[in-house]
């Protein structure tokens, strides 16, 4: 499919699998763009994940050491092809959007993922009494594993693990509070502050703050294809939502929810004009708000540094 990054990527990785042969999950400590070499010492794992692969019986797992290439312009073809993909994404190797993810999610199992590692949730319930005995506890039931299970990103914090995906792209700099959401193939591209939601496919520009509660439009439920977009040095006020690109330097009221067919009033300078939110996509330097008398929903051309975070914060 055209627009993705063609060439190929590849790891070595451990792969956890069911003794009916599924794969549940696969972790990639390195991986890297370009193709596998044939030739040399990297042909072979490292010696700590052949240490470390083996039965676990009370998971009926095994563990064994995998070595995976996928061509990035590809649909993903399996469950150690997916995994790949998330954490190139995670290891800020590819930025979201920018790599084929079309079967993705039908290649990840739906697991119990648990304090010692993913296991089938027939397997968890028949052996509900074992687990609780042997202090293993679950703390989802899903298709994504959290980010900080597999990837540790650099100068990020992240207050919640449970409100990161893998598969999450966060430059350095970022911070997740306590209500912020990223999801997989989405994240930032700079120093930024999630307090919101950061749906699928939405990537945040540089020194930009998502309000607390505030909601960006993604693609997986609704069916759409535009991939939204915020720009640098944005905001999004307090429980504010967006369906359309937000551009450099603009700022949205709390509590406004802009969608692509929101009719907003226009003004610049004297003149002003009704058009639909989407004709204002990614446009710069606007601060759309609701009128406190009228209740019509404005944008306001407006000039200079939309946000400036505390330094304090992201150093």
């Amino acid at each position: 499919m055209s627009g993705f990054l063609s060439g190929s990527a590849w790891g070595h990785g451990l792969a956890t699998i069911a003794r009916d042969g599924s794969v549940l999950d696969v972790w990639y400590p390195a991986p890297a763009l370009g193709a596998a070499p044939q030739s040399d010492l990297q042909w072979f794992p490292p010696k700590e994940l052949d240490l470390v692969a083996g039965e676990d019986s009370l998971r009926e797992i095994r563990t064994e050491v995998i070595r995976e290439e996928v061509e990035l312009s590809l649909p993903v073809s399996s469950t150690a092809d997916a995994y790949l993909r998330l954490h190139l994404i995670s290891h800020l190797l590819v930025k979201p959007n920018t790599i084929n993810l079309d079967g993705l999610i039908p290649n990840l199992p739906i697991v119990i993922f648990t304090n010692r590692g993913p296991v089938l949730p027939e397997v968890y319930q028949k052996k509900a009494l074992e687990f609780r005995k042997a202090g293993v506890s679950a703390h989802s039931l899903d298709k994504f594993p959290r980010l900080i299970d597999y990837v540790t990103p650099t100068k990020v914090r992240i207050a919640d693990a449970n409100r990161v995906r893998l598969g999450a792209h966060l430059a350095p700099g970022t911070t997740v509070m306590h209500e912020g959401f990223v999801n997989f193939n989405a994240g930032t591209l700079g120093t930024s502050m999630i307090e919101g939601r950061v749906s699928q496919g939405v990537v945040i520009g540089d020194g930009s703050d998502i309000g607390g509660g505030a909601s960006i439009m993604g693609t997986l439920s609704g069916g759409g294809k535009h991939k939204v977009a915020v720009g640098e040095r944005a905001l999004l006020g307090a429980n504010s939502g967006v369906g359309i690109s937000i551009g450099d330097d603009s700022i949205v009221e709390a509590g406004l929810y802009l969608t692509a067919g929101t009719k907003v009033k226009l003004v610049v300078g004297e003149r002003s004009q009704l058009v639909k939110a989407s004709e204002l996509s990614g446009m710069p330097g606007l601060l759309f708000r609701r009128n406190s008398q009228s209740g019509a929903v404005e944008a306001i051309a407006r000039e200079g540094v939309g946000v400036t975070l505390n330094s304090d914060l992201h150093a």
